[in-house]
């Protein structure tokens, strides 16, 4: 697992922020709240198709200020994104990670596995648009890209979007909330079931 982290200078931010003024504590410390509240811990995974642009998101992620995780594969040799996907996917659902971005050829396999683990809600998106609005409306925390079929500067745009954009909450929040409901719906259901004899 490799960690290339952007944490570095938004410390290096904070510590610059003198005490010497006693009228500028309140706005240092709105800042340095500010610093903290947008700095994520995000993993990255691919399969073998998006190994390249992997390695070009990971550095992305860095210069915007965020840990970035690499969870594999290492190589580009052919692996099974459902293997990747899983890895991603789980950081999130156990709070071990804040966001995942996933990539895969289509981005619809990673987006598959990834929607299967409790609390990840994976949006995959093919433009600039859908990245906005798949945090906007529905506060999504796993993205899910395609590498066949997106260019490297539309991808870096997506990326930039979908990790500044905030979730807006109201009647969205409402809707996300039974999404919720449905999942816990799902998971006692199946807990109450008994296997057949």
């Amino acid at each position: 697992m490799h960690v290339a982290n952007g944490a570095g200078t938004n410390r290096a931010f904070q510590n610059g922020l003198g005490q010497s003024n006693p009228n500028t504590n309140e706005l240092q410390s709105s800042l340095v709240q500010k610093i903290e509240s947008s700095f994520m811990r995000i993993v990255v995974a691919s399969d073998h198709r998006g190994f390249q642009m992997k390695g070009r998101i990971l550095a992305q992620v860095a210069e915007l200020g965020h840990e970035a995780i690499d969870l594999g594969p290492g190589t580009a040799e052919s692996v099974d994104y459902p293997d990747y996907g899983a890895k991603g996917s789980r950081a999130v659902s156990e709070g071990t990670a804040d966001r995942a971005i996933l990539i895969c050829g289509s981005g619809i396999g990673m987006s598959i596995v990834a929607n299967k683990f409790p609390g990840v809600r994976a949006a995959l998106c093919h433009d600039e648009l859908t990245a906005e609005m798949s945090r906007r409306h529905n506060d999504a925390n796993v993205l899910c890209l395609s590498a066949d079929m997106l260019g490297e500067r539309l991808t870096s745009r997506m990326i930039e979007l979908w990790l500044q954009t905030n979730f807006e909450g109201g009647r969205h929040a409402r809707r996300v909330g039974k999404i919720s409901e449905v999942e816990h719906q799902v998971e006692t259901t199946h807990t109450a079931c008994t296997p057949c004899e």
